[in-house]
């Protein structure tokens, strides 16, 4: 399928590790599932419960694995996604972005290099984010020069200010 369905290819199998606090882990655990039936191996670090843990805790974690090259990409849930993505933000080689839509889910990756997409669970459904995951999981970075360029200045700019 393009980029905005599922991708089956096993060429394109990607270990997606997935984290939320606790106001996101329902739609964690079900796009757990949604992602691991389409193909991808799948990382859940929790939580699984309602009870409260800190967003950054789950940032942190997701980052750690991207560094780590445990994984190709990341996903974090909270309330609006906004506190993860912060968080997320901070740590070295972790490119985070909100996305509430399918066209930021694929373009992030497609133009940014994103590895790591943030969702609100109070801000969007299930259904939708299914979507947003298939579009962002199908993405792959266009080496374009001008891409190369901006990801260069990105780059740049995080070992200067780490």
């Amino acid at each position: 399928m393009g980029r905005d369905g599922p991708h089956e290819s096993q060429e394109h199998r990607l270990r997606v590790v997935l984290a939320a606090d606790h106001r996101g882990y329902e739609l964690k655990d079900a796009l757990a599932v949604h992602i691991r039936d389409n193909g991808h191996d799948v990382t859940d670090l929790g939580t699984s419960s309602a009870e409260s843990v800190d967003y950054p805790d789950s940032a942190l974690a997701v980052g750690r694995a991207i560094q780590d090259g445990g994984a190709d990409r990341g996903i974090l849930v909270c309330g609006s996604g906004v506190g993860a993505c912060i968080a997320a933000n901070k740590l070295h080689g972790v490119r985070a972005g909100v996305t509430h839509d399918t066209y930021s889910a694929h373009q992030g990756v497609e133009h940014d290099d994103m590895n790591v997409i943030c969702l609100g669970s109070k801000i969007i459904g299930e259904e939708l984010a299914r979507e947003i995951v298939d579009s962002f999981l199908a993405a792959k970075f266009n080496p374009e020069p001008r891409y190369l360029r901006r990801l260069e200045k990105v780059k740049a700019m995080e070992e200067r200010h780490d």
